[in-house]
């Protein structure tokens, strides 16, 4: 789920505020507008919001490969780690989306890519100061805007929660909810400004891969790539939905080429799987021994404080469908995706890269609540459970 729904969580819960917007539907999944690429697509000027973090430095390479110029807008703190010998390549603006865009003023780009919307206002602002010197506005969104995750089979064409319900219990469910409907309304009001013809509408679930800093994925390269006894959370048929990073920015640069207009939830892998069944495929990226000892005792999970390893999420209550999202719009529009393996050994080797210091590396392999240091624990309470049973 792009822009990071946990770290928006920690980070961002002023956002959880209800923003109203113009009633502005949804574009589905069959009202999306594409034509073929051509010659007269390529050298597009391309404008990042965003750029230096996960999703942005892999965007660029896959723009810069098929011949387009890249500018990008940031604040001009974070330092790529991936791809750091592109940006030499790239145009770098420098503002706060909060209170200062006169760096974006006065110019044209062909397209933005909208990547750090993490208010509505901002959304608001910079479509508003783009919409006559840019042609298409591309918003990266979420899975998270069909939170409550209730149904199966979910479709861009579902209705979205547009304001945080009054009667919730909690701090956390507010926040839960914040994220998605921030989501939702940030894109109303690129379609209401740019029009759904020029609007394309990005909502990846969990994105993984090479420069992801949420560590929140980092657990199974690393983990697997010792072997041994490893524990698997989750019963048998637990969904789960993940994709890698890179097969989003590349499948991206061609929608934009194309001059795609419409909502695509970017999901993978391509076909349905458990939570088992990828660890299993996940095991094989690396030449090692490896016991998967599956818990599928929820009561159990929750008292050892694991109700999720992402990609695996605990499917009960508004979480039940967060893993069973429609990715054929998406599919049929050119998205691919490459074997989970490569993704598993990339990642395991950007970790373990100068890219990536030894502090970051230390603060989740070495954390006491983290299940790398408990796994062999709750392992061992797990045996003894059912040797008593």
């Amino acid at each position: 789920m792009n822009t990071n729904r946990r770290e928006f969580l920690q980070k961002s819960s002023k956002l959880a505020a209800a923003w109203t917007v113009a009633a502005v539907g949804i574009t589905a999944c069959s009202d999306a507008q594409t034509t073929e690429s051509d010659s007269t697509n390529q050298g597009l000027k391309i404008l990042i919001l965003g750029g230096t973090s996960f999703l942005g430095p892999h965007q660029i390479k896959a723009a810069l490969d098929r011949g387009h110029q890249i500018s990008t807008f940031t604040r001009g703190k974070t330092k790529p780690t991936v791809h750091q010998d592109l940006f030499s390549k790239v145009e770098s603006l420098v503002g706060d989306r909060e209170n200062d865009l006169k760096a974006l003023e006065g110019r044209d780009w062909d397209v933005v890519i909208d990547n750090s919307g993490r208010k509505v206002e901002w959304t608001q602002k910079t479509a508003e100061l783009l919409k006559d010197r840019v042609g298409q506005y591309v918003y990266i969104s979420s899975t998270g805007v069909y939170y409550p995750y209730l149904t199966e089979n979910i479709t861009e064409a579902q209705s979205l929660v547009l304001e945080v319900p009054d009667a919730l219990e909690g701090e956390e469910q507010k926040l839960e909810y914040g994220y998605g409907v921030m989501k939702a309304n940030s894109e109303l009001v690129a379609k209401a400004v740019f029009g759904e013809e020029r609007t394309l509408v990005v909502r990846p679930t969990y994105m993984v891969g090479p420069a992801d800093k949420t560590n929140r994925f980092i657990h199974w390269p690393i983990r697997l790539s010792q072997g041994g006894k490893t524990l698997v959370p989750g019963k048998t048929g637990d969904p789960v939905q993940y994709v890698d990073v890179r097969d989003v920015a590349d499948w991206m640069i061609r929608l934009i080429e194309a001059k795609t207009a419409g909502v695509f939830n970017a999901v993978g892998p391509s076909k349905t799987q458990d939570m088992y069944n990828f660890v299993e495929k996940a095991s094989a990226a690396f030449d090692v021994e490896t016991e998967l000892i599956q818990i599928d005792d929820y009561d159990f999970l929750k008292e050892n404080k694991i109700p999720y390893l992402i990609p695996w999420i605990l499917p009960e209550g508004n979480n039940w469908g967060s893993a069973r999202v429609n990715n054929q719009q998406a599919v049929a529009s050119g998205l691919t995706f490459r074997p989970l393996t490569a993704t598993l050994r990339d990642t395991h080797e950007w970790w373990f890269s100068d890219s990536v210091s030894q502090e970051q590396r230390d603060k989740v392999m070495k954390d006491a609540n983290g299940v790398l240091m408990r796994e062999a624990e709750v392992l061992a309470a797990w045996e003894a459970k059912q040797n008593k049973g």
